[in-house]
């Protein structure tokens, strides 16, 4: 046993010469602690302020008795699904079980349920009725309030009332959870909590709620889903905490789900301060005999310099989790941690990444925000960049030079993602020379999603034109300093808005810059989102138009096959697209054609049969354009 770990078995815990915990935190994931898991934060941060955590980790759904491993909590149980929505963690976009599981020692799948969050709140209210329950993490934030669930094709109510939990602290939680723990110190019935920013409570007197905002029934939603798209703009307008109002969801028997506004965004110093806090930094010793738990080994040379992303990208959730003003750490917290890496005796030198949610983000859009908070009916970057909006990437440039002059760092590498057109729209070029020249191995990964503007507008991404723009200025920096570095660009099929037109422009998009994706994403509904919300009402809640949704299983798979279209074993799927989008054109011999006519060899190789004797011509390929001739990678894509 490993003192400096919380305790995850009962002995641990009397070994700690603990009675009792004050809180259990019960988690899907196995124990890792490390700041990049969330069950890790909040459970430090407790730690912190006094309080005894003990973590139950991937408990027995099945067995009650699973539950009673600590006893009885003095203040409550502490409820997550782990570092990732349990459905997700379960299931591809196809909604087939993914055969690993990266957040379980060995990569084992089948540790936790389906819908983790409600099985467990359930569980313990069987175990413990009169105990409080209150969720946490990804899982629980997203799913606060009613939403669409893909993977049941349902509209569900709130998480608070599946799982039968107290409450929800949604977002990331530092500020919200120890305000929680104080006032159960303190007496107050967890039934009282009302007035807590960053939490959702039920009740059935809302009396006490001022300026608060109705949003439609739950049982009108389920019956007239476009009422969904009504609730999901207000819910949008809503995620700030400078001036977000509290929102009101009605249900059948009487009672309400209420959303107070989100918790004030973390200061630099109260960053600095949770991931200062006594991290082990790995897994749980007891599941070394299993090889450990997967997910360390993509974050352990990782550093997290911010949160919160004002992108606006519609099948992101980050607005709803994290919000849109972006905190970050100081330099001297970030490069004391660096500092750290590099006594580690698997550090290589070379440290994987130094971002957030968007590396190149490292301060609030515009001064506006940390007075009056983010614009609720506009975007920083989308359609175009705000006037208002502070593209200055001084603060990142430094940190990163920073971090490069350590003793035994070979390397700096920017992985998490930039968002190019926020780096275009910063007058001082030097970002993107020394993004080139010290922080890409080989190939720097972005996400344009797309090529074809209507379907770029749905997504909440800058027109392609932007993107091409990048593309110039990158392949010119390269040449300047004698690289040969490639962009691998990351493109999503089946968005809301994209018909097989826009699928077909796609699909010629990779022919022309000779782009040949091993993988690639469909888009996957996942709660919260602006895009989840079209896939299920066909509105887009910004503004109430109409989005051509593509939900028919047989059309998604010719959308995603032509992203794939020079695969033998997509022929059939991208012929029957380009017949049915009107474009036999691209069936055939010449220089733009996707494929050959059936019975002909595949693309690349032999022409048609020769005729009259002539011997059989190789076909012509198309041009490539010299923008970007030489900086496109010829292989690569999102994992699907």
């Amino acid at each position: 046993m490993d003192s400096a770990f919380l305790p995850l078995t009962r002995r641990e815990m009397e070994e700690r010469g603990w009675e009792q915990p004050d809180f259990v935190y019960v988690t899907g994931d196995a124990y890792v602690d490390h700041p990049s898991f969330g069950t890790a934060i909040i459970s430090r941060v407790l730690e912190n302020h006094g309080y005894k955590v003990c973590i139950l980790s991937q408990p027995d759904w099945k067995k009650t008795e699973s539950i009673r491993v600590f006893g009885r909590p003095r203040l409550g149980f502490l409820v997550s699904s782990g570092n990732m929505d349990s459905m997700v963690n379960h299931y591809f976009v196809s909604k087939k079980r993914r055969p690993t599981d990266a957040y379980t020692a060995g990569g084992a799948v089948g540790r936790r349920p389906d819908y983790a969050v409600s099985v467990y709140g359930r569980l313990i209210r069987k175990a413990y009725p009169d105990v409080p329950v209150i969720l946490g993490g990804i899982e629980a934030s997203l799913r606060r309030m009613a939403h669409y669930d893909y993977w049941s094709d349902s509209f569900r109510q709130s998480i608070l009332l599946e799982s039968q939990a107290d409450l929800i602290s949604y977002g990331m939680g530092e500020k919200s959870i120890v305000e929680i723990a104080d006032a159960l110190q303190a007496g107050i019935a967890v039934q009282d909590l009302t007035f807590l920013a960053g939490t959702v409570y039920r009740t059935k007197q809302i009396g006490h709620i001022y300026g608060g905002e109705f949003l439609p029934s739950f049982a009108d939603m389920k019956k007239e889903p476009a009422l969904y798209a009504k609730s999901f703009r207000i819910q949008y307008a809503n995620t700030d905490p400078y001036n977000g109002k509290p929102l009101i969801e009605p249900y059948p028997d009487g009672s309400y789900v209420v959303q107070n506004p989100p918790c004030l965004p973390l200061t630099t110093q109260e960053m600095d301060d949770v991931y200062r806090l006594p991290y082990t930094r790995t897994y749980h010793p007891s599941y070394a005999a299993a090889g450990g738990v997967p997910a360390i080994e993509e974050i352990k040379f990782s550093l997290i310099s911010s949160r919160g992303c004002f992108g606006g990208c519609s099948f992101c959730a980050l607005t709803f989790h994290q919000g849109r003003i972006v905190q970050v750490r100081s330099h001297e917290s970030i490069v004391e941690e660096a500092r750290m890496l590099t006594k580690d005796p698997d550090f290589k030198g070379y440290i994987h990444d130094v971002g957030g949610p968007t590396a190149n983000f490292r301060h609030p859009s515009c001064q506006k925000q940390l007075e009056n908070g983010v614009c609720k009916n506009r975007q920083c970057l989308f359609p175009k960049p705000c006037p208002n909006l502070n593209a200055d990437h001084g603060d990142y440039r430094k940190l990163l030079e920073k971090l490069r002059a350590l003793p035994g760092v070979k390397k700096v590498f920017i992985r998490s993602g930039i968002r190019f057109d926020y780096l275009l729209a910063d007058k001082d070029p030097s970002f993107l020379r020394e993004l080139v020249q010290h922080h890409v191995s080989g190939q720097l990964k972005v996400a344009p999603e797309h090529i074809s503007d209507p379907v770029l507008f749905r997504m909440g991404k800058p027109q392609n034109g932007v993107y091409e723009r990048f593309v110039a200025k990158y392949g010119k920096v390269n040449e300047e300093l004698g690289l040969k570095q490639f962009l691998v660009p990351y493109l999503m099929s089946s968005h809301p808005g994209s018909t097989l037109k826009e699928a077909v422009e796609l699909a010629e998009y990779l022919r022309d810059h000779r782009l040949r994706p091993e993988q690639v994403q469909d888009f996957y509904p996942t709660p919260s989102t602006v895009s989840t919300v079209m896939y299920y009402t066909g509105i887009d809640p910004r503004d109430g138009s109409k989005v051509y949704v593509c939900k028919n299983p047989h059309e998604k798979a010719m959308q995603r096959a032509l992203m794939q279209y020079r695969k033998p074993e997509n022929y059939a799927l991208v012929r029957e697209a380009l017949y049915k989008a009107g474009r036999e054109d691209l069936i055939g011999y010449g220089p733009q054609c996707l494929i050959r006519p059936r019975g002909a060899k595949a693309f690349g190789t032999a022409d048609r049969p020769a005729q009259g004797g002539q011997k059989a011509k190789k076909p012509e390929m198309p041009k490539k354009k010299k923008t970007i001739r030489n900086i496109h990678q010829k292989k690569g894509g999102k994992k699907g």
